[in-house]
């Protein structure tokens, strides 16, 4: 299992564009990848539920893979953030 601590810069949060791509990018990992803000997480394959942690400029998510591609999956997925959030 690997982790990744990302604090969200984006003034509006995690809003409708970014989570879409978000699943896009998640979907295409076999690992099981999970979002987690506040003690409340979801699949972080699913947009309702990265949707549903109504995360916020400034909030902290906490990112989990587990399973065979676990570390590409994370580095892909910081990038991402990195990138667009």
């Amino acid at each position: 299992m690997k982790q990744l601590r990302y604090v969200i810069t984006d003034p509006e949060g995690i809003h409708a564009r970014p989570a879409a791509l978000l699943i896009k990018l998640t979907t295409g990992f076999s690992s099981v990848i999970t979002m987690e803000k506040g003690g409340k997480s979801g699949d972080a394959k699913r947009i309702f539920a990265v949707m549903g942690l109504g995360v916020k400029q400034g909030e902290e998510v906490l990112i989990t893979a587990q399973g065979p591609d676990e570390d590409r999956a994370i580095k892909e997925i910081e990038d991402f953030l990195k990138e667009n959030l």
